[in-house]
């Protein structure tokens, strides 16, 4: 299991909106995802998965979504963190 500080929050703020929250601290009810691109394709491609962590009764806005799917083409692909994370260790 990876310690949180590990992984990216994203929360579903007061008002309504999914944000990532990179401080872990921003009020609303969170998930937690691994910085690695597969982890955010999966969740971002399953119809409702992301809705249904954060206790959503709306659909994921498209600007919410296009703001996720833009951080998560950030991160690198699961070989490319996992062998990192070796070298560091």
């Amino acid at each position: 299991m990876e310690a949180k500080r590990e992984l990216m929050r994203i929360v579903r703020t007061p008002d309504g909106h999914v944000i990532a929250d990179p401080t872990g601290k921003k009020a609303g009810r969170g998930a937690y995802l691994h910085q690695e691109r597969e982890c955010w394709e999966a969740v971002l491609g399953a119809r409702g998965r992301l809705e249904h962590a954060l206790n959503m009764e709306t659909p994921l806005s498209a600007e919410d979504r296009a703001a996720l799917e833009r951080l998560a083409a950030t991160y690198p692909p699961r070989a490319v963190a996992r062998a990192t994370e070796t070298q560091v260790a």
